[in-house]
């Protein structure tokens, strides 16, 4: 794919998507770390409806320590993988409190230091939080990349390289949640929706689906 075609997708997905933002909800950067790491193998829905009841309660990592692990897995435990979650969570507590005052780091290594945080969710901190031009591959992203030919790649090191290389400098910040959204809602996994989709005449997947 050549270098003017991939502006102008990200021209159209960014008129089509006008606000790119996460679907979790939260008022801090702890709160969207901690949501984050709740949100592996989970819906964006699921942990809301969770965070909804704990954040109210405990927000910061000396309240959610204070919590306890099974004071913290009563308010995650609609959540799938809730127990090595709520034990990851509670020694990352513990390490930002130790080591970072209790403050979100703002390095990949700082962030993959801590319990449950790898090098996605890592990116995820370092694009939403601190606005990085920075691409954290889920399967949404590694599916549109791969299906336009954005971004191909075998593996979500390979997607995330090229990403790093294809974005247009212009939408490097915002890349990550347009392509996250247009596959959660438009590039859907079984059945694409191409029929309405803003860039399906730019798109080089071969396989495109049309309602009958």
């Amino acid at each position: 794919m050549n270098k003017q075609k991939r502006l102008e997708i990200f021209q159209r997905l960014a008129k089509a998507i006008p606000e790119p933002v996460t679907e979790l909800n939260y008022s801090s950067t702890f709160e969207l770390l901690i949501a984050v790491v709740l949100s592996a193998q989970a819906t964006d829905k699921g942990v809301n409806k969770a965070t909804a009841k704990l954040f109210p309660v405990a927000n910061t990592p000396q309240a959610i320590f204070a919590l306890g692990e099974d004071g913290l897995k009563d308010y995650i435990k609609t959540i799938g993988l809730y127990n090595s979650k709520g034990a990851n969570i509670i020694k990352l507590c513990r390490k930002l409190l130790d080591d970072f005052q209790g403050e979100v780091p703002q390095t990949r290594a700082e962030l993959e230091s801590l319990a449950g945080v790898g090098r996605k969710t890592a990116n995820v901190i370092l694009n939403t939080a601190f606005g990085q031009p920075v691409m954290a591959v889920d399967t949404h992203i590694f599916r549109v990349s791969n299906r336009t030919g954005i971004a191909p790649g075998k593996n979500v090191l390979q997607v995330e390289a090229k990403l790093a290389k294809n974005v247009p400098k212009d939408y490097q910040v915002d890349a990550h949640h347009l392509l996250i959204l247009h596959g959660r809602y438009t590039c859907i996994a079984r059945k694409p929706r191409c029929g309405s989709c803003v860039i399906e005449d730019l798109c080089e997947f071969k396989d495109k689906v049309y309602a009958a």
